[in-house]
């Protein structure tokens, strides 16, 4: 192609080369291209594959062998006649372009070559007279690979070409193609819609099939970068070439066996024909089929034997619009109209099955023929789509020719530069107006540009619907305008019925993966595309709240994630509560236990003047007894939500308490020891130990735990804390310690108490029985010290409220094991022994012993 190029540009410099006024230039080669032409003031050039396929003619070495075209396209024609049209009306209107006609040179060709050969025809066309009249602008073509070529010729001179139906992205490129304008939108417009089509309905895994052109493989390129953007993957990128049979094999194959249920046919409309003609053969189904502007409004497309390929596709094409007088003029046609152009004959007896000259095998054409009788491209007048661009790309000439001949106060409105006649029209001038051109047409279209030469983009999105009688209906389903505010720009019809690939109801799933839900986060897997991630759960203590997030967030310490993990609830609190079995458990123990505190306090009460409770020293006896009713009472402020106050209450009282009881126990046990002592001959001990005495003792042994709470309050007191380190799924309530050496001061000062009662106690435990509470004493301070000595590592091991649990067990067994071991014997002789209640009971013989 380049050398083809490279060709045309040495012909167009010796045809632009004049020595003398005499000498004449003439095309080297082929010529002959033009089929229609109408003079004027200004010149309109046009480049149209009315027909196509090229055959070459080897005339068998007697000649020189040449090409010719064997295929009639109607579409081409209809693209030609449009012009024509809309040249006719530009002359008819009196305020665009007054006194100044315009004219129009239309050319025709297939293939490449020829078409290339047709525009440096209409670059150095001469008129009917044999001058030189020059082209100011050309239009064409429909094939982008073709605008390209015909630019590379068309630049270097400053001729403006103007394209109605080439969309290549490429051609916006000003460097490369500074001459080129088109009033079709760019294919780059159209890539963002079919992405924002996928991204709508959530098609994240798509298979494209493209033909071997510019026009697809650009396409093609800009899809496929665009819908990495937006998290849309290819599958498969099939190439299809019209020649190779082997490749149908393989694309029928893959789209078989390919788990994407979206295929982007991104192919020009004469590679959809071939591809469609070839697949028919073929049971495909159950795949969601998507087109471009190219073909997918070509009714003509559809067959019986598509039927299960078309059903449901789906595609943007050029919007609907409406041009008046432009179906009459199409239809009025008649071949007297062009008497010398032999293609219209072609195309006459194409639409007629006759022929002008006489034949055996068709009736004779007669040239007055209805066309509204005919169904073709040509004469479909229903919808204009790609029409309305050629006519927009006239009257885009027309305006910045009008543009260009305007004049004031001796110069050019728009440019400031001197004004120009209409014999000074030159294309260089023509092009510098075409940029700055704004206008609305007689139908409402709005033409302009941006620095690209590009117009707005507008698009309406249609869907194939069949019908029982295998007609096709392309409906409009929704719109897609750059003009729009972003987010806006593409829109969905809501009362319209899409009819889905396969003749589903149902819209289709094509993802790779289905999205991570809420739970899970997104990882990418880099030996797959980035629509196949893999999914993982979020990890303990984590929650993700949305689809495909990537991380996985962290829950505020005093939140937990719920068993789904998309959500962060607050975390349940435990601390030993009245309403669990366990806490009622504990309560109802030390309820009994002062209870029965109180029953043991009225019995001795009621028999205080008995002898087993005056020789048991009654008075130390009650403050015992009014001892253990508050270490049972003590144990109900452990149990119930931690407050500041009752963190502090909780261990002082304990303290206390205990400090009261373990001390009027040891105030009896020195009692026992004293009053053994005492009866021993000219032994006066118990004056050193009487009952003021006592009093003192067991005063000052507490004033000393109270000072040490004292201590501990104003220094470091408990409080209440939310332990969130020892379970992750939950808060425990509990009374942190604050001074942890004021609490082990506490139990210390006790435990030194309670060895030092027990040690006493067992040195009295061999004394007669009569006067012996000694035993009982041991016995209890045994299970005292058991108690609290098996509490420590209990107490540090366990976890959450069962440490308070832990905690309230030892002062209720310590003190059940005192109330048991000092006041149940005695208890027991007072209601059931009562002949041993006696004063000659208790002063009974006592055996002979020294120490």
């Amino acid at each position: 192609m380049y050398s083809i190029v490279v060709i045309i540009h040495v012909i167009i410099s010796l045809l632009t080369r004049t020595k003398s006024e005499n000498q004449t230039c003439k095309v080297i080669g082929q010529t002959g291209f033009m089929e229609f032409s109408k003079e004027g003031d200004l010149i309109i050039g046009g480049v149209f594959s009315m027909t196509s396929t090229r055959k070459l003619k080897d005339n068998d070495y007697q000649a020189l062998p040449y090409t010719y075209c064997k295929k009639l396209n109607d579409r081409e024609l209809k693209f030609a006649r449009t012009l024509i049209f809309t040249v006719e009306e530009i002359n008819r209107d009196t305020k665009l372009l007054p006194g100044v006609t315009v004219g129009y040179r239309l050319y025709n060709g297939c293939g490449s070559e020829n078409l290339i050969r047709a525009a440096v025809e209409a670059v150095n066309g001469e008129d009917s007279k044999g001058c030189k009249n020059q082209i100011q602008a050309l239009l064409g073509h429909s094939s982008s690979g073709v605008s390209e070529d015909i630019n590379s010729i068309l630049s270097p001179l400053s001729i403006p070409q103007v394209s109605y139906l080439s969309t290549c992205a490429c051609l916006s490129n000003k460097k490369l193609y500074p001459t080129f304008f088109r009033t079709v939108p760019s294919d780059r417009f159209q890539i963002i819609g079919l992405v924002q089509l996928m991204k709508y309905f959530d098609w994240r895994w798509v298979g494209i099939i493209y033909s071997m052109a510019m026009y697809s493989e650009e396409g093609t390129d800009l899809f496929v970068e665009d819908g990495i953007k937006e998290g849309i993957c290819v599958e498969y990128r099939l190439p299809y070439t019209k020649t190779s049979e082997g490749k149908i094999n393989t694309i029928v194959r893959t789209v078989r066996e390919s788990s994407s249920k979206v295929v982007l046919l991104f192919m020009s409309l004469s590679f959809t024909k071939s591809f469609l003609s070839k697949m028919e053969n073929y049971n495909i189904t159950g795949k969601q089929w998507i087109g471009t502007e190219s073909w997918i409004t070509q009714q003509d497309l559809a067959s019986v034997e598509r039927k299960s390929i078309l059903q449901g596709a789906m595609g943007f094409a050029l919007p609907q619009a409406s041009i008046p007088g432009l179906g009459e003029f199409l239809l009025n046609f008649k071949p007297s109209d062009e008497p010398q152009s032999a293609i219209i004959k072609s195309f006459w007896e194409k639409f007629f099955d006759c022929s002008f000259s006489p034949s055996n095998t068709s009736t004779m054409c007669t040239g007055t023929e209805d066309l509204k009788t005919v169904s073709s491209d040509y004469t479909d007048v229903t919808i204009f789509r790609a029409e309305n661009n050629v006519y927009k790309a006239v009257y885009l000439v027309a305006y910045a020719l009008h543009a260009l001949l305007q004049c004031k106060d001796g110069s050019n409105p728009t440019t400031g530069k001197p004004c120009v006649s209409k014999n000074e029209v030159q294309p260089k001038l023509v092009l510098e107006h075409i940029k700055y051109v704004n206008f609305t047409t007689q139908n409402g279209a709005k033409v302009s540009f941006d620095e690209n030469g590009d117009s707005v983009a507008q698009y309406d999105l249609v869907n194939w619907q069949m019908k029982e009688d295998g007609s096709v209906e392309i409906v409009n389903i929704g719109q897609y305008d750059t003009s729009f505010p972003e987010g806006k720009k593409f829109q969905l019809k809501d009362d319209t019925k899409i009819v889905w690939g396969g003749n589903s109801n149902e819209m289709p799933r094509s993802v790779c993966r289905e999205p991570c839900p809420p739970g899970t986060r997104k990882a990418i897997n880099k030996r797959k595309p980035i629509c196949c991630f893999d999914c993982f759960e979020c990890p303990e203590g984590t929650i993700s709240n949305q689809t495909n997030s990537p991380d996985c967030l962290i829950c505020p310490p005093e939140f937990w994630p719920n068993e789904k993990r998309d959500r962060c609830l607050p975390k349940p609190t435990e601390y030993l509560s009245y309403k669990e079995i366990m806490g009622a458990l504990l309560t109802g123990f030390g309820c009994i236990g002062v209870f029965l505190s109180l029953l043991t306090s009225i019995i001795f009460l009621i028999h205080k003047e008995t002898p087993i409770v005056k020789a048991n020293n009654s008075e130390l006896s009650f403050l015992l007894l009014l001892s253990l009713k508050l270490c049972f009472l003590c144990s109900l402020t452990f149990i119930g939500q931690p407050t500041q106050w009752s963190c502090m209450l909780r261990h002082t009282a304990f303290g206390i308490t205990f400090v009261l009881c373990i001390s009027c126990v040891l105030g009896k046990t020195i009692v026992v020891l004293m009053a053994f002592r005492a009866t021993l001959p000219g032994n006066n001990v118990m004056k050193w130990f009487g009952p003021l005495q006592q009093r003192i003792s067991v005063l000052i042994f507490t004033l000393i735990q109270v000072l040490i709470c004292i201590i501990w309050l104003s220094t470091n007191p408990p409080f209440p804390k939310m332990n969130m380190k020892y379970y992750k799924e939950k808060i425990i309530l509990e009374c942190a310690l604050g001074s942890a050496v004021g609490f082990w001061a506490v139990l210390g000062y006790i435990g030194l108490l309670a060895v030092l009662c027990f040690v006493l106690a067992f040195l009295a435990r061999k004394l007669p029985d009569n006067f012996n509470e000694a035993k009982l004493i041991t016995f209890s301070m045994l299970i005292f010290c058991a108690v609290w000595i098996t509490f420590i590592p209990a107490y540090v091991s366990s976890p959450g409220k069962f440490t308070v649990a832990v905690e309230i067990f030892a002062i209720l067994s310590s003190s059940f094991g005192l109330l048991i071991c000092i006041f149940v014997p005695k208890c027991y002789i007072i209601i059931f022994r009562p002949e041993r209640n006696s004063k000659k009971h208790l002063m009974g013989k006592i055996p002979q012993r020294t120490l």
